[in-house]
């Protein structure tokens, strides 16, 4: 047990030498490494706090702007602007880096899109990384899908109605893109892959408007729009 010992004692004494020999020999080099590493992370803060933050700032701001002529209608001033508020062109142009940018570009796509012109909106909205949220994010995937059915581009209007369902993951918005994919795939002439679309809006929706009983005239109640699209289907 003693030299057991004994001889841990020494390899850690080893160690411990080799480790202050190396850092000895190599102490300049050490040095200049660790001031560079200093160097990049203060650059990193600087260049965030300098420069990239104010800039995500002031151009979240000129977001805000063009969603009020956006939901306003008003897609000329919310794509080019009004002489104070740049327009989401500009912005998605001239603010690179930024959150700001990539959802001026999501803007711009819808806007084009009202507008039918598909080609500009495509531009955008196939630039534009679908972020984390379930509203903006999944409503610029069905604006470029309807974008890909003007232009008969069919098969994938229905892949991206898909994506843009999961990505909503709600009753409302997610059984309408759905309903949406399940009508173009009825156009082609797929009954049975539409039905599977129809049925997936019963199963997963349940509470959807598409899904439930409504009144009509004289307070009867109709049955669910879905089952309609289901027996069409199934014929």
């Amino acid at each position: 047990m003693a030299n057991q010992k004994n001889n841990t004692q020494q390899t850690e004494e080893q160690l411990l030498t080799q480790s202050e020999a190396f850092v000895t020999k190599y102490k300049k080099q050490i040095i200049i490494a660790l001031v560079a590493i200093a160097a990049i992370v203060g650059g990193c803060f600087a260049f965030y706090y300098g420069f990239l933050k104010p800039r995500e700032e002031k151009a979240q701001a000129f977001i805000a702007q063009g969603q009020i002529y956006a939901i306003q209608g008003d897609y000329d001033k919310a794509l080019q602007g009004d002489g104070r508020f740049p327009g989401f062109v500009k912005v998605a142009k001239e603010y690179s880096f930024t959150d700001a940018a990539n959802f001026a570009k999501a803007w711009a796509g819808i806007c084009y899109a009202h507008q039918e012109k598909w080609a500009e909106a495509v531009k955008y909205l196939e630039d534009f990384s679908p972020a984390g949220d379930n509203s903006l994010s999944p409503a610029a995937m069905a604006a470029l899908a309807n974008c890909y059915a003007a232009t008969n581009k069919v098969d994938k209007a229905i892949d991206k109605f898909k994506d843009a369902a999961k990505k909503a993951d709600n009753p409302v918005l997610s059984a309408q893109y759905l309903l949406q994919a399940g009508q173009l795939l009825e156009s082609q002439g797929k009954a049975d892959e539409a039905l599977k679309v129809y049925q997936q809006i019963k199963n997963d929706y349940p509470t959807s408007q598409l899904c439930t009983s409504q009144p009509a005239n004289g307070g009867v109640m109709v049955t669910p729009e879905i089952d309609r699209y289901i027996e069409r289907a199934q014929k």
